[in-house]
């Protein structure tokens, strides 16, 4: 039979009961669109709390820890050598925080090309003298344009210019919460002393905030210059190199790579913040399982119209058998009907779904705890909408197809006899 006529006669018990057809388009248009919508906004919160973290976390941290000797005194001594030696109240090695040979180092990871960048990096702690009284605080030594460039401190400061850091000879910024508490006003000078008791003046460019309140109550950023002059160290001293890579998930083996090779500790991203990643995992799967919800709810009314329309139309069928439309042009018909409503549904889903992510996307989004975000995240990334659109077109396929198959069996002689 040809294609053409069994697509008319589609369009034909389509617009007959057009009523019923509107309500399973309108189901599949709301599933789609609430689809989109959800897992465009889940995903954007999703990447908002990660960024928190993940964005200021580089990929494979390099650093010497102060650590016990794992052979003691005793192992050498020969009569001893030999046996299970257990020593309490162990110190650790008299031995500084400095990575040595640090500029070998460097220079052999910009050599490697699984780098995106590097960014060395001092964390010293240090008391905020107010008045009589001494707050806790560390100080994160950096090299400021590398910082940027790798972990978008800009979009942290909330108040100053971030390059005033590399310009401004002994210069801080300060943690918003640690600002907060010293009442300190930009372009002050502040007291710090050291764990050593060393004491230094540095003026406030600027305010960082990360969005994590107990981070911004003690941390404050210097360059690596005005770090190593705070600590009395020469120029090489650096305690962190943080290292970016070009793929994120080869940063395990990656760090235990460095470690071995260059007899440093290491972390990668994913040791260091498992906990994030399970969060986001999890609430990626609850959109998941939701959206998927909606779209196999809309396919089981499509199901049940098409139920309907069958049971409504089972004289047309049999005309149709008994005037030489074979079981497969019928089951052929219906499927075409199904699909047609999912491609219109589908369809004004995706326009809809669309529609209101920009919606969202457009209402103001106002905490004192994240400065930088001003609209509620969203994220429109395409393999939503090809999520939706394929999942659109199996469930309203396999709608049509269970009830194409019975008005495929149906015998035109008992119908007809029936009447």
């Amino acid at each position: 039979m040809k294609f053409s006529l069994l697509l008319s006669i589609s369009k034909s018990l389509l617009l007959a009961r057009w009523s019923q057809t509107l309500v399973a388009a309108i189901g599949v248009t709301f599933s789609i669109a609430m689809f989109i919508t959800l897992l465009s906004f889940m995903t954007g919160l999703n990447d908002l709390l990660d960024g928190l973290i993940l964005n200021r976390t580089p990929h494979v941290r390099l650093y010497n820890e102060i650590q016990a000797s794992k052979v003691q005194p005793i192992d050498y001594y020969a009569k001893y050598k030999n046996h299970y030696n257990f020593v309490s109240s162990v110190k650790p090695k008299n031995e500084r925080l400095e990575i040595y040979n640090n500029a070998a180092i460097i220079n052999t990871l910009k050599k490697d090309s699984r780098v995106l960048g590097i960014a060395p990096k001092i964390t010293a702690q240090v008391f905020y003298n107010v008045g009589a009284i001494d707050l806790t605080g560390v100080i994160n030594g950096i090299d400021v344009e590398a910082e940027n460039k790798l972990f978008f401190f800009s979009n942290y400061v909330t108040a100053g210019n971030y390059i005033d850091l590399k310009n401004t000879p002994n210069s801080i910024i300060l943690g918003k919460g640690a600002a907060e508490k010293m009442l300190t006003n930009i372009g002050d000078v502040i007291q710090v002393t050291t764990t050593k008791g060393e004491r230094m003046q540095l003026k406030v460019v600027g305010y960082f905030q990360s969005g994590l309140q107990d981070l911004d109550k003690v941390q404050s950023y210097a360059s690596i210059k005005t770090t190593q002059k705070l600590l009395g160290e020469s120029n090489s001293y650096i305690t962190d190199i943080q290292v970016k890579l070009n793929d994120i998930n080869i940063a395990p083996a990656t760090a235990i790579e460095y470690k071995n090779l260059f007899n440093v500790e290491s972390i990668d991203i994913k040791t260091a913040n498992s906990q994030f990643e399970t969060g986001s995992f999890v609430r990626s799967l609850i959109s998941y399982a939701v959206g998927i919800t909606l779209l196999i709810v809309a396919g089981f009314g499509i199901y049940n119209i098409l139920n309907m329309m069958i049971y409504d139309k089972m004289d047309s069928i049999a005309i149709l058998k008994a005037t030489g439309f074979s079981g497969r042009d019928v089951n052929i018909i219906f499927i075409v009907i199904a699909l047609s409503i999912g491609i219109f549904g589908g369809t004004l889903g995706l326009i809809f779904g669309f529609g209101f992510s920009a919606l969202i996307d457009q209402i103001p989004f106002n905490t004192a705890s994240l400065p930088t975000i001003k609209t509620y995240p969203i994220n429109y990334n395409p393999k939503f909408y090809i999520i939706g659109a394929v999942f659109s077109l199996i469930t309203t396929y396999m709608a049509g197809y269970f009830p194409s198959r019975k008005a495929s069996k149906i015998d035109p002689v008992i119908i007809i006899r029936g009447k």
